[in-house]
C-alpha cells in the first residue's frame, strides 16, 4: 500500500474514497437514504439564475449552497427557497435542516427562519468566522 497525493484530484478519486466511508458508516448505523436536492430560480428564457443545492442523509438535509442574484436579494426568494427545502425535507422524512454560512454572509437570515448556531470556527477566512446551523423540523 502506498499514500499518493493526487495533483488533480476528480470524481473517481472522492467517489472510490466516498465508498470506503459509506460501507463503514451504513454497516454503523444503517443505509441513509441519500438524495441531492436542487431548487432552482429561472429567468423566462430558461437560464438558471440561483437557486438551493443540498443533499439529505441520516434523515437530515444539508444544504450546501443557497444563492439569490444580488439584483433580486430582498424579495423574500430567500425565505422561500428555504421553506421549499423544508416541505423536501419534511417530504422525505427528515428530522432536522443543517448548513453553514460565514459572518459575512447571512447568519442572521437563517436565526430569523428558526436555526440556531450550533458552532463556529473563527478566523476562516481569516478575519471572519464560518457559522453552523441547525433546526429541528420533527
Amino acid at each position: 500500500m502506498t499514500i499518493e497525493v493526487v495533483a488533480a484530484p476528480g470524481d473517481a478519486e472522492r467517489d472510490a474514497i466516498l465508498r470506503v466511508l459509506v460501507a463503514h458508516n451504513d454497516a454503523a448505523v444503517g443505509p441513509t437514504g441519500r438524495r441531492q436536492v436542487a431548487i432552482v430560480l429561472r429567468d423566462e428564457g430558461g437560464a438558471i439564475l440561483g437557486g438551493l443545492w443540498g443533499r439529505i442523509g441520516y434523515r437530515w438535509l444539508f444544504v450546501e449552497y443557497l444563492a439569490v442574484p444580488p439584483s433580486h436579494k430582498g424579495r423574500g426568494i430567500g425565505r422561500d427557497l428555504m421553506q421549499r427545502a423544508e416541505a423536501e425535507a419534511r417530504a422525505g422524512g427528515c428530522i432536522g435542516i443543517w448548513l453553514d454560512t460565514f459572518s459575512f454572509q447571512a447568519r442572521g437570515f437563517y436565526e430569523k427562519l428558526g436555526f440556531a448556531v450550533y458552532g463556529d470556527i473563527p478566523d476562516f477566512p481569516p478575519g471572519e468566522t464560518r457559522f453552523f446551523l441547525s433546526k429541528r423540523i420533527d
